[in-house]
């Protein structure tokens, strides 16, 4: 069972009682009536080729509380879009399933950037905001939740304890963070175990009285790729196109909401999905970029808050978190060996060195220019901008293949 304690500045709602998941259900089902919820997935087409995506959709066909489904499908031919989208056919809540490939989708991009305002090259963060702009300008969802597709273990539960703070009126939330463990026979999530939290807090020892670093650090999983939010919030949201999708929807999340309006809650007893391979020598591939671009993103997140670092402070954060990083390993060591997992310290130690190394690659960037990072505007400027583009959206839309009861 999970502890009660409140820790940091987010409120954490934690997992009491997993016996009540039918009871909050239940309470979502008439709660939709009023606040209607979206559902976006954002999903590779080689998701659909393994067995956790037709474990998600079992699940989904059991949700009564869902007003409509976005599937984003990228990396896809035709036909192999066609496929996906088949996985929803006949499904309960009407489901839209958008090709990224589309050449009226591929259109809207070459518009945005025709305007200075680019959405970035193909990536989670700008599949995320087309499918926000969909859901918006079909203007019937007041809640939009989202959630990864390569979940092993998925449950219907997951969904319903994300949803069910921003949706109940009675609890005034307007955006929701997912946390979970992530453990096998091991420990897994090591870029947030061993690169994001222990960063964080070097900036900390750095930066003690910038609240936006205290607010990051109040999170369980600042990574985790769940998190439900007000569709109007959504609007006024950018969002980074890369890697940085998560540290990015926190820090506008941070900008553009009251405190006390922000929680995480617990979703999941654990947590499984696919793990990426570190890839120690190329910054291009695996947990390597990961790390770069999440560090690119949260450096010029802080300087947009007024917190700009210079040469000599990127040197002291560099050390300080190597530091942080190697006293980490000893908790998380000492963690597993009470709970029966294996721990592999010489495999802990290299990612935290190649780690650094992304940090420093990420500072070098940065130094030399702080505004170099893709961002995808919110949808209130790409409006004034374009002030068609939502039915330019739903005419893309009505071209691709319609499933479900939409």
């Amino acid at each position: 069972m999970a502890d009660f304690f409140q820790s940091g500045v987010v409120t954490t709602l934690h997992r009491l009682n997993p016996n009540d998941d039918d009871v909050i259900e239940a309470e979502l089902v008439a709660i939709a009536d009023h606040n209607r919820i979206g559902l976006v997935l954002p999903a590779l087409y080689t998701e659909f080729e393994h067995p956790a995506m037709q474990r998600i959709v079992d699940e989904l066909r059991t949700v009564r509380f869902l007003k409509r489904i976005v599937v984003a499908i990228g990396g896809a031919t035709h036909e192999q879009y066609l496929r996906a989208a088949a996985f929803f056919r006949d499904f309960p809540t009407p489901v839209t399933a958008l090709w990224m490939e589309h050449p009226k989708v591929e259109e809207l991009f070459r518009m945005l950037e025709d305007q200075g305002i680019g959405a970035g090259g193909p990536g989670k963060g700008r599949t995320c905001w087309l499918c926000y702009g969909y859901l918006l300008a079909r203007e019937d969802v007041d809640v939009i939740a989202l959630h990864d597709c390569d979940i092993r273990n998925y449950d219907k539960s997951l969904l319903t304890r994300l949803c069910y703070p921003v949706a109940n009126p009675n609890l005034g939330f307007e955006f929701c963070k997912g946390y979970y463990a992530r453990t096998t026979k091991k420990m897994h999530g090591r870029v947030t175990r061993l690169f994001f939290s222990p960063l964080v807090r070097a900036l900390l020892t750095l930066q003690p009285t910038t609240s936006f670093l205290r607010y990051l650090d109040s999170f369980r999983y600042a990574l985790s790729g769940e998190f439900a939010m007000r569709a109007d919030l959504a609007r006024v949201n950018r969002i980074p196109s890369d890697w940085g999708l998560e540290v990015g929807v926190l820090a506008e999340v941070f900008s553009n909401c009251a405190m006390s309006r922000i929680c995480q809650v617990d979703i999941a007893d654990n947590y499984d999905h696919k793990h990426q391979v570190l890839s120690e020598a190329d910054a291009s591939a695996g947990l390597r970029r990961m790390t770069l671009e999440i560090a690119k993103n949260l450096f010029r997140t802080l300087a947009a808050q007024g917190c700009v670092l210079g040469d000599a402070d990127f040197r002291t954060v560099l050390v300080h978190y190597q530091e942080l990083a190697q006293d980490t390993i000893n908790k998380y060591y000492a963690d597993a060996m009470l709970n029966g997992l294996e721990f592999d310290r010489h495999a802990e130690a290299s990612a935290v060195s190649a780690f650094a190394e992304s940090l420093r690659e990420a500072a070098e960037t940065y130094t030399a220019n702080p505004l170099s990072l893709p961002i995808i505007p919110n949808w209130n400027r790409v409006l004034h901008a374009i002030p068609g583009m939502f039915d330019l959206i739903l005419d893309a839309a009505e071209e691709m293949e319609i499933v479900g009861t939409a």
